[in-house]
């Protein structure tokens, strides 16, 4: 689309949470976004769910609060279908003032993980699927949206129920309308276990694709809800006691000539595949905090409960946190199922695949997959408990440090932290409204 013909459009990039944040810009910008002409405080992006500064934070007090360069990433500008005046969006990311990339960037993040597998000759081709919920806040609380057919509130959970579809089918046209336009891949919706809620999964592509596609999708499906007269949330844990919403990462990689290197011909996969199986079960009990990145995140994590709550692996096993789907031996591939729909999806996918990358360097050697229900396996180790947890857990792991630059992770603990003691002087019952749109 031509930018130049638009009175305004929308320069954004992703914080730590997921947000975007950025400047509506006059069309005649256009011609001035690769020079870096945009500018924004480093800071923005590491700034927490409200987004206030974060206390103590070397980029605020140590630096002045610097500005860094906003330079367009390789997608290219789209339009924005939740919004009534014609405008566009183009992702963005930040940029330190002598052109290097911020490492406080969760999209450089990934990039700087992914960086490692083209040494290698290698290629991530990734996919999502994504839950989110439907919900009326209007009457002050969190309730199931009404049936747009009847003007009742939905009473009860419709797994794969295609009434329920029918129901929500304008809701749906534009969601797949808009996703076209944006040129987000969405493949397959259903009715999941939850009341009002949906999975959308997303085409196989490369791995930096997928995070895009996910982090646009998010805003995509809250735009939309709100001009259907509905809101749409990600929150691991809409209500204490219905399904939680998950999204699952699958990927498989290729070498330089098109093959996928955990294919060995058979259903077991490569030894390069049960490496970064291993490396992914390391890594997880300290990734946490990057699964579960809100307080609300661990209502989710309860045993038995379809969200995997301890480091195990098998094939075609959907109690386990890391699986092995079946079908065509060239398409092998891993299937990381722990992380909630509240992730940020550059670090989902930084964590994931630099966790992998890990176990292939070291070969390390996974524990036995699992045969029959992972919940009832002992000695199996365990995602963190709490929120408080998972940050401790985060900040000094090892295995993290090799993943993420120092910058990140020093100003998503020190996020996280604040968070927590903001939430503190919240009363519970009211989390929601923070969470709501946020995450």
């Amino acid at each position: 689309m031509n930018l130049t013909d638009l009175r305004t459009f929308r320069v954004v990039a992703c914080d730590l949470n997921g947000q975007m944040r950025g400047k509506v810009v006059p069309g005649n910008y256009a011609n001035k976004l690769a020079s870096g002409a945009v500018r924004m405080p480093l800071s923005v992006l590491n700034v927490d769910l409200w987004g206030a500064d974060i206390e103590g934070s070397p980029l605020v007090f140590d630096t002045g609060d610097a500005d860094g360069m906003l330079f367009p990433t390789e997608r290219a500008p789209m339009p924005v279908p939740w919004l009534d005046t014609p405008s566009a969006l183009v992702p963005m990311m930040l940029n330190n003032e002598d052109g290097t990339a911020f490492a406080g960037d969760p999209r450089h993040a990934l990039v700087r993980v992914l960086k490692q597998y083209d040494a290698r000759g290698w290629h991530v081709v990734a996919a999502t699927e994504m839950e989110f919920t439907l919900v009326d806040e209007s009457g002050g609380t969190l309730s199931p949206p009404r049936d747009p057919r009847n003007g009742l509130p939905l009473d009860g959970a419709e797994i794969l129920s295609m009434s329920q579809m029918d129901a929500f089918a304008a809701f749906f046209d534009d969601l797949y309308a808009g996703a076209a336009a944006m040129g987000i891949p969405a493949e397959t919706a259903i009715s999941e276990a939850g009341v009002g809620q949906f999975e959308v999964t997303m085409c196989h592509g490369p791995a930096i694709d997928a995070a895009d596609n996910a982090w646009l999708f998010k805003s995509l499906v809250r735009g939309l809800a709100r001009k259907h007269r509905m809101a749409a949330t990600f929150m691991a844990k809409p209500y204490v006691a219905d399904s939680g919403n998950g999204m699952h990462v699958h990927f498989s990689v290729l070498d330089s000539d098109g093959r996928n290197v955990f294919d060995n011909g058979g259903p077991e996969g490569t030894d390069i595949l049960r490496h970064a199986v291993a490396g992914c079960l390391a890594a997880m009990p300290a990734s946490s905090l990057i699964f579960a990145p809100n307080g609300n995140s661990y209502d989710r994590l309860v045993e038995g409960a379809h969200a995997p709550t301890s480091a195990a692996w098998g094939y075609e096993n959907r109690t386990v946190a890391i699986r092995i789907p079946g079908g065509p031996n060239v398409a092998r591939r891993i299937e990381h199922r722990t992380a909630g729909g509240d992730i940020n999806p550059y670090l989902l996918l930084s964590a994931v695949l630099g966790a992998a990358m890990i176990g292939i360097t070291d070969k390390m050697t996974p524990t036995d997959p699992v045969v029959g229900n992972a919940y009832d396996t002992d000695d199996l180790p365990t995602l963190a408990s709490d929120w408080t947890s998972a940050v401790d857990m985060f900040e000094h792991d090892p295995l993290i440090a090799r993943i993420f630059d120092p910058l990140l992770i020093d100003n998503l603990v020190r996020c996280k932290r604040q968070e927590i003691e903001k939430f503190d002087q919240i009363p519970a019952e009211t989390h929601w409204r923070t969470l709501l749109e946020r995450v």
